[in-house]
């Protein structure tokens, strides 16, 4: 099995494939659904004749349909009897609604996730409330209630301000994320957190000569654990209490001066400050931060999560050189922290936008790193047949070729009729210009790059991504452009450059000023993204 990769396709189709049997040792996954929508909406029936629902990168939908119909009966008929019943129970009381879609997919997709994983494997699933209750049921009947750890809950983000005339609920201000083992022999490490200023004037208030903080703990237990009625230097444990510890352990920490004796000669163990690991993680995590709207973090990704959030997942539950799985990858966060933390990975997602943001972000965050992708176009009938499914997943893999950065299906303003860009150094460094794209995925003629020359007009260089071979026209009028010349470069690039895709796989890149590095991985007004077809 193939690590490091990142597979382009539904995660079904993949885990299917691709995964074997019991070859992962953590899964993450933050599955799309959006709460933001109104339950009446969520539970009211639909026809079932309406076409198939389709995943969307930054818009969560999920319809009750033929696709959904079909997967509901593959769980009825093939799935565990127990889930199976389950399944059915589910859908007479919920209905055919879109919950009930988004239950039927995510089942079909939790069977294929435990088959996957380790016998020591876990599985995290962040969701939010309006679905978590949903899916902890479907857990626990696939994974065994007997494995399940924790409901982790996330504080997502701050307070949402004052109080709001006319509202009648809570502020809603946080993530669950339910952790499962696939056994009781799970791989565990304790994550810790750092002590609070409070608990460090309470516990650890003295001080020894070398001003080092530290606390006394009593070396007695309740309950007799072996040699423990001895005598210590003439004291015993107090009435009802053990010593916790053998003789031969107690002399070896007051060799090492761990022990402090009271006036009465009662020993206890000197736990020093910055020697402790903190405090134990609990399942209510407040202390990961949401990332803020200046965060340098943040590539415009309305779901992503913080890499701290994910570190402490995979650090927890993985060692290195473990395997991370993430199949709904989205811009790849928990691909960055398990690749900085020297665990192996695979990421899977279903929009070539994401791939082409996971790419760059990759690359990014570890220059010269070795990845591979799966499922891309990697001929010309290929990039042809994907033109023909879908135009703007054709348009996003196009841009990711060179590099460039998508713009949102819909653009306003200056950026009208620009599908994607590249931003380059130039005046000295001082600030940043653009060249940007048109992405052409039919037939193209000279008014093409008559079109790119006006859109183009602010910035100094425009290039035509082409499916289809340029005619001489065309060449023609993108040369009489001219040239335009960086003073920060010292050299001239021609103004208008058409690039074919069969160039590109080939090898060939835009003649541009090309910053070394790369700048950060980012989207530029990345909005609504349209139907996969």
């Amino acid at each position: 099995m193939e690590t490091n990769v990142l597979y382009y396709g539904d995660n079904l189709e993949i885990l299917r494939k691709y995964i074997p049997d019991n070859s992962i040792n953590l899964i993450y996954l933050d599955p799309p659904f959006n709460s933001k929508k109104s339950y009446n909406i969520l539970f009211k029936e639909n026809d079932t004749q309406w076409s198939p629902a389709q995943i969307k990168a930054f818009e969560d939908t999920w319809h009750w349909d033929i696709k959904a119909e079909a997967t509901y009966q593959e769980i009825i008929t093939k799935a565990p009897m127990s889930l199976a019943k389950l399944i059915s129970a589910m859908r007479e009381g919920i209905g055919a609604n879109d919950v009930m879609a988004y239950l039927v997919v995510m089942a079909t997709r939790l069977i294929e996730l435990h088959r996957v994983l380790k016998p020591t494997g876990s599985l995290y699933l962040h969701c939010d409330p309006t679905m978590s209750h949903y899916i902890k049921i479907i857990l626990d009947q696939i994974f065994g209630a007997a494995n399940f750890r924790n409901e982790i809950i996330w504080k997502r983000t701050t307070s949402h301000g004052d109080w709001k005339q006319g509202a009648r609920q809570l502020g809603r201000v946080h993530d669950t994320i339910l952790f499962y083992a696939k056994s009781s022999n799970n791989t565990w490490n304790t994550p810790f957190t750092p002590f609070s200023a409070e608990q460090i004037e309470q516990q650890y208030y003295k001080v020894d000569a070398n001003g080092r903080r530290f606390r006394l703990v009593t070396p007695t237990a309740k309950k007799p654990g072996g040699d423990t009625l001895y005598e210590w230097k003439g004291v015993r444990p107090p009435k009802g209490r053990y010593w916790a510890y053998s003789k031969g352990k107690m002399a070896e920490m007051d060799r090492q001066g761990l022990l402090y004796y009271s006036s009465t000669g009662q020993p206890y163990i000197i736990y020093y400050l910055d020697e402790r690991p903190g405090v134990a993680a609990q399942s209510v995590w407040t202390d990961i931060t949401p990332m803020s709207p200046t965060s340098k973090e943040r590539l415009g990704y309305p779901t992503q999560k913080p890499e701290a959030l994910l570190e402490r997942i995979i650090q927890s539950s993985s060692n290195e050189g473990d395997i991370v799985l993430d199949p709904f990858c989205g811009c790849g966060t928990a691909l960055v922290a398990a690749h900085k933390l020297n665990r192996r990975w695979i990421g899977v997602d279903i929009t070539h936008l994401a791939i082409a943001v996971m790419k760059r972000r990759l690359r990014d965050h570890f220059p010269g790193i070795q990845f591979k992708v799966i499922g891309e176009p990697a001929d010309l009938p290929s990039a042809k047949e994907l033109a023909r499914q879908n135009r703007y997943q054709f348009q996003w893999w196009a841009l990711s070729l060179i590099g460039a950065r998508p713009l949102g299906e819909k653009k306003k303003g200056a950026d009208k009729g620009i599908d994607g860009v590249i931003p380059f150094p130039d005046d000295g460094g001082k600030k940043l210009k653009r060249v940007v794209m048109q992405v052409k995925s039919g037939h193209v003629g000279v008014r093409d790059i008559r079109e790119l020359k006006t859109v183009a007009s602010n910035d100094p260089i425009g290039i035509l991504l082409s499916l289809e071979p340029p005619t001489q026209p065309m060449k023609t009028e993108a040369a009489e452009t001219g040239f335009y010349e960086s003073p920060l470069w010292q050299r001239k690039f021609p103004r208008l450059q058409i690039l074919t895709i069969e160039e590109i796989l080939a090898g060939k890149l835009p003649d541009i000023p090309m910053p070394a590095p790369p700048p950060k991985a980012a989207l530029i007004q990345q909005q609504k993204q349209p139907k996969l077809m």
